[in-house]
């Protein structure tokens, strides 16, 4: 797995943890290629901005003095919730290409279970619709899968909503989120 080079800051306390015994300044924060959720420490006499853009990887890092470990999903301050949906949205968007390569390419995960399945709102009837449509053509767009595909349900929506529930809860089987 390759390691993340960026993070987005979704959210910057400055004294640290409430309850923390050695409160020390942290940021919560997303990957921008894994969507790892971390938490940051920052060098000393740096700042976070909101949803500003920081070097996590291995060379030197202006701002981010280490990487205290992985951020739990049930950890997250509702200003890091509050952020995290933009940023999910915002990647989606962005990254349409990676999400409909996800459709172009999804397996059965075991014999009663396709990965498409696991979206919300999608069951046999829309992964059955979309392994036959994509055996005739790849899809390149979540437009062009609704026009070929008229019962889909909001492709976008879903995939947003997929990303968000692996963040947050625990999910046995992971789609997005490494």
């Amino acid at each position: 797995m390759e390691k993340e080079e960026k993070a987005i800051i979704l959210d910057y306390l400055p004294h640290g943890y409430f309850g923390q015994e050695k409160r020390i300044p942290t940021a919560q924060a997303i990957g921008t290629s894994n969507f790892t959720l971390l938490q940051l420490v920052p060098r000393k006499g740096a700042t976070f901005q909101l949803k500003e853009e920081v070097y996590i990887g291995t060379g030197k890092r202006d701002k981010v003095n280490y990487i205290l470990g992985r951020l739990p999903g049930d950890k997250l301050t509702e200003t890091s919730k509050i952020n995290l949906k933009e940023f999910v949205n915002n990647a989606v968007e962005q990254q349409q290409k990676r999400f409909v390569d996800f459709f172009n390419k999804a397996e059965p995960v075991n014999t009663r279970l396709h990965q498409i399945e696991l979206l919300p709102g999608f069951g046999r009837k829309h992964t059955d619709s979309i392994v036959k449509e994509r055996e005739i053509k790849s899809f390149e767009s979540f437009s062009e899968m609704h026009e070929r595909i008229k019962s889909l349900p909001d492709v976008k929506k879903a995939i947003e909503k997929r990303i968000l529930d692996e963040l947050e809860k625990q999910e046995k089987y992971k789609l997005f989120v490494k």
